[in-house]
């Protein structure tokens, strides 16, 4: 993938020493990945292992195929008078596709074993609640447009990692509440698998935008941290020790449905008193068509009662700033309670609308930590960003590569040993 200036190279969560409980050639395969390009000399240093071991596994991934030796400036192999040579992930080893399904565009890309994007594509879709038939059909379409762009067939397809907005169980793909899905319960793992004949991967939104973030972003290193997405709805994702934490169950860090007043606001889940009541897009909509004198219909559509709730606050009116005003308190409650939990070193609170004008970031901020405890400073940096519009599709990558790399470099290792 491309870097932007002091971007680190690569793709994924970088490795500081070996652990004993992953096999260490997994292990030396993720460390060159998130690398870009490494240097054998840098892999044992890298991971605190000797050089012998680091020889030995890299000639069994070789030769399996799945990492290559390339041309690279190591400063300590010129020194010495050596060809500089480093390793590199073969990012023909394996294809993967990324898939966020929204209510209001779907977007897919498609990346190698090295985590290199290839190509993207977006289509636009229908606010309303769809069956699981028309769910299916549009992933197929999206899925078959992209493969077309790419020149490649679904058989080469080693994974494809699919969030939705809603209540996910990721350990059995299955979808049990979504705003965009007509109906409960949706096994939509098994459902995809059906239609695409490929491994399929399930999560929800907000843990492919950490994905996204711990392979790709500013989260590849730090040990723990947290994104917040305010969109229409609000959800979160959080890193603890270097890994996706999902719960007992795979269904937690639902903080848009975490309560903030009782018997209080109704929110789209069907309950009252949720955060997002207070602070999503569609809650601010519902306030805006109050405020502006409109019912919420075509020709007053929620995004654009919002543009329009939004000029009106930059304009000067008073009630647009105040429904923004307390928008942000709420926010503010939402993300203290998130410090107070978990501690992390950062969090990425992802939204267009939050990063527009009407908003004011540094009030929230300023909220933030005057919720702290007496005497305690916060630690925790906040970070309010706007998000681009395949940030989540790059997740669902992540999720399809973190999934297959196991299976694919142990097969690999298996293969080369054959050979031998």
């Amino acid at each position: 993938t491309e870097t932007g200036p002091g971007e680190p190279a690569g793709c994924g969560p970088r490795l500081r020493r070996a652990s004993e409980s992953r096999p260490l050639r997994l292990q030396v395969f993720e460390a060159v990945r998130s690398l870009g390009c490494l240097p054998r000399a840098e892999i044992a240093r890298t991971l605190g292992i000797s050089a012998a071991s680091v020889t030995s596994v890299t000639a069994d991934l070789i030769a399996g195929g799945v990492l290559e030796e390339v041309p690279t400036a190591s400063p300590r192999d010129a020194a010495r008078g050596r060809p500089p040579v480093g390793l590199a992930v073969t990012g023909r080893a394996g294809f993967v596709i990324g898939l966020k399904l929204s209510d209001e565009t779907h977007t897919a890309i498609l990346a190698d074993f090295a985590g290199n994007i290839l190509t993207e594509i977006a289509h636009p879709t229908s606010s309303q609640r769809k069956p699981p038939d028309r769910i299916l059909a549009e992933l197929w379409t999206l899925v078959s447009a992209l493969l077309a762009r790419a020149g490649l067939s679904l058989g080469q397809i080693s994974g494809v990692g699919i969030g939705i907005t809603g209540l996910v169980d990721h350990q059995s793909g299955t979808v049990l509440w979504s705003p965009i899905l007509d109906g409960r319960g949706l096994t939509l793992r098994d459902a995809a698998q059906e239609r695409l004949g490929r491994p399929v991967f399930v999560d929800n939104d907000a843990n492919l935008l950490t994905l996204s973030e711990h392979w790709f972003g500013a989260g590849r290193e730090l040990d723990d941290f947290a994104v917040v997405t305010i969109e229409n709805g609000v959800g979160m994702g959080v890193v603890i020790d270097n890994a996706l934490y999902r719960g007992a169950r795979g269904t937690g860090l639902e903080l848009g449905h975490t309560k903030v007043q009782l018997d209080g606001a109704l929110c789209r889940c069907g309950r009252r008193g949720c955060l997002e009541a207070y602070l999503a897009d569609y809650a601010l909509a519902r306030e805006a068509a109050t405020a502006l004198g409109h019912s919420i219909r075509a020709e007053h559509s929620p995004n654009a009662m919002l543009d329009a709730l939004g000029a009106a606050a930059r304009s000067g009116d008073e009630t647009a700033r105040a429904i923004f005003h307390r928008a942000g308190r709420y926010l503010a409650i939402g993300l203290s309670n998130v410090i107070q939990i978990f501690d992390p070193e950062l969090i990425i609170v992802s939204s267009d609308r939050m990063t527009r004008d009407h908003s004011d970031p540094k009030a929230i901020l300023a909220d933030v930590a005057a919720l702290s405890p007496s005497g305690r400073q916060p630690g925790t940096r906040v970070e309010i960003r706007p998000r681009g519009d395949f940030t989540w599709a790059r997740g669902g990558a992540a999720l399809a590569l973190s999934a297959v790399t196991e299976r694919i470099v142990g097969e690999a290792g298996a293969m080369s040993v054959q050979d031998n």
